[in-house]
Protein backbone atom coordinates (compact mmCIF):
# COMPACT_ATOMS: atom_id res chain seq x y z
CA UNK A 1 0.00 0.00 0.00
CA UNK A 2 1.29 3.33 -1.27
CA UNK A 3 2.36 5.74 1.69
CA UNK A 4 -0.39 8.45 2.06
CA UNK A 5 1.27 12.00 3.22
CA UNK A 6 -0.37 14.39 5.37
CA UNK A 7 -0.73 17.64 3.57
CA UNK A 8 0.83 20.73 5.56
CA UNK A 9 1.68 24.46 4.37
CA UNK A 10 -1.50 26.78 5.84
CA UNK A 11 -0.45 29.99 7.40
CA UNK A 12 0.01 30.03 11.91
CA UNK A 13 -2.59 31.50 13.46
CA UNK A 14 -0.92 31.33 16.71
CA UNK A 15 -1.31 34.21 18.69
CA UNK A 16 1.03 36.54 20.49
CA UNK A 17 0.73 37.59 24.28
CA UNK A 18 -0.44 40.96 23.57
CA UNK A 19 -3.01 39.53 20.81
CA UNK A 20 -4.13 37.23 23.05
CA UNK A 21 -4.95 39.50 26.14
CA UNK A 22 -6.55 42.16 23.86
CA UNK A 23 -9.19 39.18 22.29
CA UNK A 24 -9.50 38.26 26.02
CA UNK A 25 -10.59 41.56 27.80
CA UNK A 26 -13.14 42.15 25.15
CA UNK A 27 -15.48 40.30 27.21
CA UNK A 28 -14.89 42.46 30.30
CA UNK A 29 -15.78 45.12 28.53
CA UNK A 30 -19.28 46.50 31.22
CA UNK A 31 -18.16 48.99 33.73
CA UNK A 32 -19.23 46.02 36.38
CA UNK A 33 -15.58 44.75 35.34
CA UNK A 34 -13.45 47.88 35.64
CA UNK A 35 -13.00 48.03 39.34
CA UNK A 36 -10.94 44.37 38.92
CA UNK A 37 -9.04 44.85 36.13
CA UNK A 38 -5.98 43.38 38.19
CA UNK A 39 -8.23 40.09 39.02
CA UNK A 40 -8.08 40.38 35.40
CA UNK A 41 -4.51 40.58 34.49
CA UNK A 42 -3.85 37.17 36.53
CA UNK A 43 -6.93 35.17 34.71
CA UNK A 44 -5.01 36.39 31.36
CA UNK A 45 -1.99 35.38 32.16
CA UNK A 46 -3.05 32.05 33.54
CA UNK A 47 -5.15 31.73 30.21
CA UNK A 48 -2.31 32.21 28.13
CA UNK A 49 -0.04 29.53 30.23
CA UNK A 50 -3.22 27.36 29.35
CA UNK A 51 -3.29 29.20 25.56
CA UNK A 52 0.59 28.62 25.25
CA UNK A 53 0.81 25.10 26.31
CA UNK A 54 -2.12 23.92 23.85
CA UNK A 55 -3.64 22.18 27.30
CA UNK A 56 -6.34 20.72 25.12
CA UNK A 57 -8.27 18.67 27.85
CA UNK A 58 -6.76 19.78 31.69
CA UNK A 59 -7.90 16.79 33.22
CA UNK A 60 -7.13 12.61 31.63
CA UNK A 61 -7.12 9.34 32.73
CA UNK A 62 -6.09 6.24 30.82
CA UNK A 63 -8.26 4.84 28.76
CA UNK A 64 -8.64 1.29 30.08
CA UNK A 65 -9.55 -1.79 28.69
CA UNK A 66 -11.48 -2.06 25.58
CA UNK A 67 -9.02 0.41 23.96
CA UNK A 68 -6.44 -0.16 21.15
CA UNK A 69 -4.07 1.56 23.93
CA UNK A 70 -5.16 1.21 27.16
CA UNK A 71 -2.32 3.71 28.42
CA UNK A 72 -3.60 6.32 26.46
CA UNK A 73 -4.66 9.73 28.40
CA UNK A 74 -8.17 10.23 27.45
CA UNK A 75 -10.45 13.80 28.77
CA UNK A 76 -12.41 12.95 31.37
CA UNK A 77 -14.99 14.92 29.86
CA UNK A 78 -14.78 13.13 26.26
CA UNK A 79 -15.58 9.62 28.68
CA UNK A 80 -18.15 11.48 30.16
CA UNK A 81 -20.30 12.13 27.28
CA UNK A 82 -19.11 8.67 25.88
CA UNK A 83 -20.65 7.42 29.02
CA UNK A 84 -23.85 9.25 28.55
CA UNK A 85 -24.47 7.89 25.10
CA UNK A 86 -23.94 4.43 26.45
CA UNK A 87 -26.79 4.75 28.90
CA UNK A 88 -28.82 6.81 26.38
CA UNK A 89 -28.02 3.77 24.12
CA UNK A 90 -28.85 1.59 26.84
CA UNK A 91 -32.29 2.68 27.53
CA UNK A 92 -33.26 3.14 23.79
CA UNK A 93 -32.82 -0.77 22.89
CA UNK A 94 -34.65 -2.00 26.53
CA UNK A 95 -37.96 -3.30 25.64
CA UNK A 96 -39.20 -2.29 28.77
CA UNK A 97 -38.14 1.74 28.11
CA UNK A 98 -40.94 3.93 26.82
CA UNK A 99 -40.88 5.01 23.04
CA UNK A 100 -39.09 8.26 23.32
CA UNK A 101 -39.62 10.98 20.31
CA UNK A 102 -36.70 13.87 20.25
CA UNK A 103 -38.80 17.33 18.84
CA UNK A 104 -36.10 19.55 17.39
CA UNK A 105 -36.75 23.33 16.37
CA UNK A 106 -34.21 24.80 14.16
CA UNK A 107 -35.68 28.00 14.33
CA UNK A 108 -32.87 30.53 15.72
CA UNK A 109 -35.98 33.50 16.46
CA UNK A 110 -36.70 33.54 20.13
CA UNK A 111 -39.11 36.29 22.30
CA UNK A 112 -36.16 35.89 24.96
CA UNK A 113 -33.76 38.18 22.74
CA UNK A 114 -33.65 40.56 19.50
CA UNK A 115 -36.15 39.49 17.41
CA UNK A 116 -38.60 39.75 20.44
CA UNK A 117 -41.20 37.32 19.20
CA UNK A 118 -41.94 33.84 19.22
CA UNK A 119 -40.92 31.16 16.32
CA UNK A 120 -43.98 30.01 13.94
CA UNK A 121 -41.68 26.48 14.47
CA UNK A 122 -42.03 26.85 18.04
CA UNK A 123 -45.38 26.78 17.55
CA UNK A 124 -45.51 24.15 15.55
CA UNK A 125 -43.30 22.10 17.52
CA UNK A 126 -46.56 22.48 20.27
CA UNK A 127 -48.94 21.05 18.34
CA UNK A 128 -46.65 17.88 17.63
CA UNK A 129 -46.03 18.11 21.11
CA UNK A 130 -49.64 17.34 22.07
CA UNK A 131 -50.17 14.73 19.58
CA UNK A 132 -47.45 12.94 21.05
CA UNK A 133 -48.02 13.40 24.64
CA UNK A 134 -51.61 11.92 24.69
CA UNK A 135 -49.91 8.41 23.95
CA UNK A 136 -49.76 5.92 26.45
CA UNK A 137 -45.86 4.81 27.16
CA UNK A 138 -44.48 7.37 24.70
CA UNK A 139 -42.09 10.45 26.27
CA UNK A 140 -41.01 13.93 24.21
CA UNK A 141 -37.51 15.24 24.70
CA UNK A 142 -37.39 18.55 23.24
CA UNK A 143 -34.29 20.30 21.75
CA UNK A 144 -34.87 24.11 21.39
CA UNK A 145 -31.81 25.20 19.02
CA UNK A 146 -33.22 28.72 19.82
CA UNK A 147 -31.28 28.67 23.00
CA UNK A 148 -28.10 29.47 21.22
CA UNK A 149 -29.06 32.82 20.28
CA UNK A 150 -30.99 33.65 23.50
CA UNK A 151 -28.93 31.70 26.45
CA UNK A 152 -25.42 32.61 28.06
CA UNK A 153 -23.32 30.08 27.48
CA UNK A 154 -24.63 28.09 25.01
CA UNK A 155 -22.62 27.14 21.85
CA UNK A 156 -22.21 24.57 19.49
CA UNK A 157 -19.00 24.98 18.10
CA UNK A 158 -18.19 24.21 14.27
CA UNK A 159 -16.87 21.20 12.75
CA UNK A 160 -13.27 20.87 12.13
CA UNK A 161 -13.90 18.60 9.04
CA UNK A 162 -11.57 15.78 10.26
CA UNK A 163 -13.58 13.45 8.23
CA UNK A 164 -12.05 14.85 5.13
CA UNK A 165 -8.82 13.87 6.64
CA UNK A 166 -9.56 10.48 7.19
CA UNK A 167 -13.24 8.85 8.58
CA UNK A 168 -11.16 7.42 11.80
CA UNK A 169 -9.99 10.57 12.87
CA UNK A 170 -13.77 11.93 13.19
CA UNK A 171 -14.61 10.34 16.94
CA UNK A 172 -17.92 9.64 18.21
CA UNK A 173 -18.53 10.93 20.42
CA UNK A 174 -17.13 13.96 18.78
CA UNK A 175 -13.11 14.84 20.59
CA UNK A 176 -13.09 18.36 18.88
CA UNK A 177 -14.23 20.07 21.95
CA UNK A 178 -13.95 20.97 24.26
CA UNK A 179 -10.69 22.42 23.86
CA UNK A 180 -9.78 24.49 27.04
CA UNK A 181 -6.52 26.12 25.12
CA UNK A 182 -8.28 28.16 22.62
CA UNK A 183 -11.50 28.61 24.62
CA UNK A 184 -13.97 26.42 22.49
CA UNK A 185 -15.87 25.31 25.98
CA UNK A 186 -19.75 24.79 26.97
CA UNK A 187 -19.78 22.70 23.72
CA UNK A 188 -23.55 21.87 23.63
CA UNK A 189 -23.30 18.80 21.41
CA UNK A 190 -22.16 16.68 24.20
CA UNK A 191 -25.65 17.00 25.72
CA UNK A 192 -27.16 16.58 22.04
CA UNK A 193 -25.19 13.26 21.35
CA UNK A 194 -27.45 11.49 24.19
CA UNK A 195 -30.64 12.85 23.05
CA UNK A 196 -30.27 11.44 19.59
CA UNK A 197 -29.18 7.89 20.75
CA UNK A 198 -32.11 7.61 23.25
CA UNK A 199 -34.48 8.77 20.67
CA UNK A 200 -36.74 5.85 18.72
CA UNK A 201 -38.00 8.82 16.30
CA UNK A 202 -36.72 12.09 15.27
CA UNK A 203 -38.74 15.09 14.33
CA UNK A 204 -37.44 18.34 13.25
CA UNK A 205 -39.52 21.58 12.37
CA UNK A 206 -37.82 24.23 10.87
CA UNK A 207 -38.15 27.32 8.57
CA UNK A 208 -35.74 27.78 5.66
CA UNK A 209 -33.45 30.69 5.64
CA UNK A 210 -32.03 31.75 2.35
CA UNK A 211 -32.75 28.68 0.45
CA UNK A 212 -30.96 26.42 3.26
CA UNK A 213 -30.97 25.06 7.26
CA UNK A 214 -31.08 27.96 9.54
CA UNK A 215 -27.25 28.12 11.24
CA UNK A 216 -28.16 26.75 14.11
CA UNK A 217 -29.53 23.51 12.70
CA UNK A 218 -26.72 23.09 10.21
CA UNK A 219 -24.50 23.67 13.35
CA UNK A 220 -25.59 20.35 14.90
CA UNK A 221 -26.03 19.08 11.25
CA UNK A 222 -22.38 19.19 10.45
CA UNK A 223 -21.08 17.78 14.68
CA UNK A 224 -23.52 14.92 13.97
CA UNK A 225 -21.03 13.33 10.86
CA UNK A 226 -19.40 11.63 14.10
CA UNK A 227 -22.62 9.66 14.54
CA UNK A 228 -22.13 8.21 11.07
CA UNK A 229 -18.70 6.59 10.67
CA UNK A 230 -17.01 8.03 13.51
CA UNK A 231 -14.10 5.83 15.35
CA UNK A 232 -15.49 4.84 18.92
CA UNK A 233 -11.63 4.54 20.16
CA UNK A 234 -9.70 7.85 19.96
CA UNK A 235 -7.00 6.13 21.46
CA UNK A 236 -6.47 4.16 18.07
CA UNK A 237 -5.48 7.26 16.19
CA UNK A 238 -3.79 8.49 19.22
CA UNK A 239 -6.07 11.68 19.89
CA UNK A 240 -5.77 13.20 16.78
CA UNK A 241 -3.09 11.95 14.51
CA UNK A 242 -3.95 12.19 11.12
CA UNK A 243 -1.07 9.61 10.17
CA UNK A 244 -2.58 6.84 12.25
CA UNK A 245 -5.95 7.89 10.92
CA UNK A 246 -5.02 7.60 7.20
CA UNK A 247 -3.71 4.39 7.78
CA UNK A 248 -6.62 2.89 9.72
CA UNK A 249 -8.64 4.34 6.59
CA UNK A 250 -6.62 2.59 4.14
CA UNK A 251 -6.42 -0.79 6.24
CA UNK A 252 -10.64 -0.95 5.40
CA UNK A 253 -13.26 0.60 7.90
CA UNK A 254 -16.48 -0.04 8.00
CA UNK A 255 -18.44 3.46 8.82
CA UNK A 256 -20.54 2.43 12.02
CA UNK A 257 -23.68 3.65 11.62
CA UNK A 258 -24.20 4.86 15.61
CA UNK A 259 -27.45 6.23 15.30
CA UNK A 260 -29.21 3.83 12.49
CA UNK A 261 -32.84 2.10 12.87
CA UNK A 262 -34.31 5.11 14.25
CA UNK A 263 -37.25 6.84 12.47
CA UNK A 264 -37.74 10.45 11.24
CA UNK A 265 -40.25 13.21 9.91
CA UNK A 266 -39.30 16.17 8.65
CA UNK A 267 -41.69 19.78 8.88
CA UNK A 268 -40.28 22.40 6.85
CA UNK A 269 -41.95 26.21 6.47
CA UNK A 270 -41.61 29.05 4.70
CA UNK A 271 -42.90 32.20 3.23
CA UNK A 272 -41.55 32.71 0.01
CA UNK A 273 -39.22 30.06 -1.43
CA UNK A 274 -36.69 27.28 -0.76
CA UNK A 275 -39.17 24.60 1.57
CA UNK A 276 -38.83 21.46 -1.08
CA UNK A 277 -35.41 21.79 -1.48
CA UNK A 278 -34.63 21.97 2.25
CA UNK A 279 -37.13 19.71 2.98
CA UNK A 280 -35.27 16.88 0.86
CA UNK A 281 -31.98 17.58 1.83
CA UNK A 282 -33.27 16.94 5.33
CA UNK A 283 -34.84 13.69 4.59
CA UNK A 284 -31.67 12.65 2.45
CA UNK A 285 -29.41 13.50 5.29
CA UNK A 286 -31.49 11.24 8.06
CA UNK A 287 -31.57 8.76 5.41
CA UNK A 288 -27.89 8.60 4.45
CA UNK A 289 -27.33 8.13 8.06
CA UNK A 290 -29.40 5.04 8.55
CA UNK A 291 -32.56 6.41 10.07
CA UNK A 292 -36.16 5.63 8.08
CA UNK A 293 -38.52 7.72 7.25
CA UNK A 294 -42.20 7.55 8.69
CA UNK A 295 -43.92 8.18 5.41
CA UNK A 296 -45.13 10.39 3.03
CA UNK A 297 -47.35 12.04 5.41
CA UNK A 298 -44.15 12.48 7.75
CA UNK A 299 -42.18 14.65 5.20
CA UNK A 300 -43.75 18.13 4.46
CA UNK A 301 -42.89 21.42 3.13
CA UNK A 302 -45.66 24.25 3.44
CA UNK A 303 -45.56 28.03 3.08
CA UNK A 304 -47.35 30.30 5.14
CA UNK A 305 -48.19 33.52 4.20
CA UNK A 306 -46.79 33.27 0.92
CA UNK A 307 -44.92 36.43 -0.15
CA UNK A 308 -47.36 37.82 2.28
CA UNK A 309 -45.77 40.66 5.29
CA UNK A 310 -43.61 39.15 7.63
CA UNK A 311 -45.85 41.20 9.78
CA UNK A 312 -48.94 39.24 9.58
CA UNK A 313 -47.03 35.65 9.33
CA UNK A 314 -48.54 34.13 12.91
CA UNK A 315 -51.99 35.31 12.08
CA UNK A 316 -51.32 33.62 8.56
CA UNK A 317 -50.24 30.31 10.92
CA UNK A 318 -53.48 31.11 12.47
CA UNK A 319 -55.24 31.30 9.54
CA UNK A 320 -53.90 27.61 8.03
CA UNK A 321 -56.05 25.24 9.88
CA UNK A 322 -54.37 22.73 7.25
CA UNK A 323 -51.17 23.26 7.49
CA UNK A 324 -51.59 22.61 11.51
CA UNK A 325 -53.40 19.57 10.94
CA UNK A 326 -50.20 18.00 8.61
CA UNK A 327 -48.45 18.73 11.54
CA UNK A 328 -50.03 16.59 14.19
CA UNK A 329 -50.24 14.11 11.05
CA UNK A 330 -46.63 14.39 10.84
CA UNK A 331 -46.66 13.53 14.53
CA UNK A 332 -49.34 10.57 14.20
CA UNK A 333 -47.36 9.06 11.53
CA UNK A 334 -43.89 8.95 13.61
CA UNK A 335 -45.84 7.37 16.40
CA UNK A 336 -47.26 4.42 14.16
CA UNK A 337 -44.15 4.32 12.83
CA UNK A 338 -42.24 3.90 16.28
CA UNK A 339 -44.67 1.69 17.32
CA UNK A 340 -43.81 -0.92 14.18
CA UNK A 341 -40.02 -0.07 14.32
CA UNK A 342 -40.03 -1.45 18.30
CA UNK A 343 -42.64 -4.19 17.60
CA UNK A 344 -40.58 -5.30 14.98
CA UNK A 345 -42.67 -5.17 11.70
CA UNK A 346 -41.11 -1.84 10.16
CA UNK A 347 -39.99 -3.09 6.65
CA UNK A 348 -36.47 -2.83 5.56
CA UNK A 349 -35.92 -4.30 2.25
CA UNK A 350 -32.75 -3.19 2.10
CA UNK A 351 -31.60 -4.58 5.64
CA UNK A 352 -28.43 -6.44 5.35
CA UNK A 353 -27.28 -5.89 1.80
CA UNK A 354 -23.23 -5.20 1.35
CA UNK A 355 -22.40 -1.45 0.93
CA UNK A 356 -20.03 -1.85 -2.22
CA UNK A 357 -19.27 1.75 -1.59
CA UNK A 358 -18.92 2.65 2.27
CA UNK A 359 -18.75 6.21 3.10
Amino acid sequence: MARITVRKGMPSVQLDKAQFAERLKQRFQDPAFEPLQAEIGKIVDAAWDVYDDSRKAPYTRPAGSGYADPAYELSVEWLAQRDAIHEAERRQKSPSSKSRILLIDGSPRSDQTCPGEMSKSFRLMEIAEEVIAREPDFEVERLDLNRLTSEFGRHIHPCKACVSTAMPLCHWPCSCYPNHSLGQTNDWMGEIYPMWAAAHGVMIVTPVHWYQAPTVLKAMIDRLVCADGGNPDPTSTSGKDPEKAKEIEMKGWDFPRHLAGRVFSVVVHGDSAGTENLRRSLSDWLGDMGLIGAGHAAEIDRYIGYYEPYAESHQALDADRAFQEETRNAARALVAAVKLMRSGRLPKPDSGLPDPRPK
